[in-house]
C-alpha cells in the first residue's frame, strides 16, 4: 500500500484526497474540485478559486505544489524530437525527451535526477545520483512539454534518467495517477517501463498485473559480458532475471521487451546472438536492438551495419521476434543512454 499523505499536493491522487478530507471533516466532492484545479497546472493552493479560504489554509499548512520549468528546448533538424532540459523547484535538473511517431507523440520521462546503476556505456550515471523525482514531477514533464508544445502525448516510456524500479513508490503512484480521469489520462497499455534487471522489484511489480509493457535492459547474453558492462548484475544474475521475465510475462500475459545496445566488438558477435536466442527462445518476448549512441566519456562504438544485420538474421531465423530501434534526436544528444542532468 502506498503510504498516504505526500506533502506534495500534486502527487495526491482522489482516493488520498477523499481520505484527508474525511479525516478533516470536509465534503468529499471537494476532492473532485482540488484535483479538476491541479489537472488545469495551478501553481499555487490561492489560484483554487471555488474553495472556500478556511481549507485552501489548511492545505497550505501540509501540502505544496511542486513546479518545473523549461531551462533549455533543443529541436532535432532531422526528425522533429525535442529534448527538455528541466529544472525543478529545488534548483536540480532533468532530461525528458518528446518524439514523433505516425501513431501520435509519445515521451521519454526521467524518474531520477541521475542514477545509481553506473552502466558502462549510459551518460546519466556519469555525475551520479542526487534523488528520487516524486510522482507528480513525472507527471509534470508530460503537463509541460504538452503545453509548450501543443499537442496531446498519447504514449510514455520511463527511460530516461534513473532506475524507474529504483523508485519504486514513487513509479507505482505516478501509474495510478496516469490513468485517472482528467489530467494526462493515459492508459497502461501505452505505458512502458524500463529496468536494468532489479529483479526482486519486478516480482513486486508483478504482484500488481498492470498491463504495461515492461522493457529489460538485457544487452548482453551472459554473465560475463554482461557483468562487465552492468554492476547491476554482480547482484542478478542473467539466469534470475531470465527467469524473473518469464515469470512476470505469464503472471501478467504481457510479453516481456529486451532492450539490447549492440557494441562493437564487445557483444554483437555471432555467437553472442546464438547464445541470446537459445537462453530466450522459450519466454514470451521480444527483442529490441539499439545502435549504441555515443557518450564522449566512454570508448565504446555503435555495431557496424553488416553485424547488426547479421544479429538481426540469427535471432529471426531462430523465431525471436526482433526489431532495430529507430534512431531518434541524435544531433541533439536525446537518444537512449545519452541524457543527462544538464548539458
Amino acid at each position: 500500500m502506498i503510504a498516504l499523505y505526500p506533502t506534495d499536493l500534486k502527487s495526491m491522487t482522489m482516493e488520498d484526497l477523499d481520505a484527508w478530507l474525511s479525516v478533516i471533516q470536509v465534503p468529499a466532492y471537494r476532492a473532485k474540485q482540488i484535483k479538476d484545479w491541479l489537472d488545469k497546472g495551478v501553481t499555487s493552493i490561492d489560484e483554487m478559486a471555488n474553495l472556500p479560504a478556511t481549507l485552501k489554509e489548511q492545505l497550505k499548512k501540509q501540502f505544496y505544489i511542486p513546479n518545473i520549468k523549461i531551462e533549455k528546448k533543443l529541436v532535432s533538424d532531422s526528425d522533429y524530437t525535442v529534448k527538455y532540459l528541466y529544472r525543478l523547484c529545488d534548483g536540480l535538473n532533468i532530461e525528458s525527451v518528446l518524439m514523433r511517431y505516425k501513431h501520435g507523440w509519445s515521451q521519454c520521462l526521467s524518474t531520477q535526477v541521475g542514477c545509481k546503476m553506473g552502466c558502462g556505456f549510459c551518460a546519466t550515471g556519469l555525475d551520479g545520483f542526487e534523488r528520487n523525482l516524486k510522482a507528480s514531477e513525472m507527471i509534470a514533464q508530460i503537463e509541460t512539454a504538452q503545453s509548450d508544445h501543443n499537442i496531446r502525448v498519447s504514449s510514455i516510456v520511463l527511460m530516461g534518467m534513473g532506475e524507474p524500479l529504483d523508485n519504486f513508490d514513487n513509479v507505482l503512484r505516478f501509474l495510478q495517477m496516469l490513468s485517472e480521469p482528467g489530467g494526462v489520462h493515459i492508459g497502461m497499455r501505452h505505458v512502458s517501463i524500463s529496468t536494468c534487471g532489479l529483479v526482486d522489484k519486478i516480482y513486486r511489480l508483478m504482484d500488481y498485473k498492470l498491463q504495461l509493457t515492461l522493457s529489460v535492459s538485457l544487452h548482453a547474453p551472459n554473465d560475463a559480458i554482461r557483468s562487465q558492462l552492468m554492476p547491476v548484475n554482480r547482484k542478478w544474475p542473467v539466469a534470475d532475471l531470465l527467469k524473473a521475465c518469464g515469470d512476470y510475462a505469464s503472471a501478467t500475459g504481457r510479453r516481456v521487451s529486451f532492450e539490447y545496445a549492440m557494441i562493437d566488438g564487445v557483444n554483437d558477435s555471432d555467437d553472442c546472438a546464438r547464445e541470446l536466442a537459445s537462453r530466450i527462445k522459450n519466454l514470451l518476448c521480444h527483442v529490441n536492438l539499439i545502435p549504441l549512441n555515443s557518450v564522449p566519456e566512454y570508448r565504446q562504438r555503435r555495431s557496424t551495419d553488416l553485424r547488426l544485420r547479421s544479429f538481426m538474421g540469427i535471432l529471426g531465423k531462430a523465431g525471436i521476434n526482433v526489431t532495430m530501434r529507430r534512431t531518434l534526436g541524435a544531433d541533439i544528444n536525446a537518444s537512449c543512454g545519452q541524457l543527462r542532468r544538464g548539458n
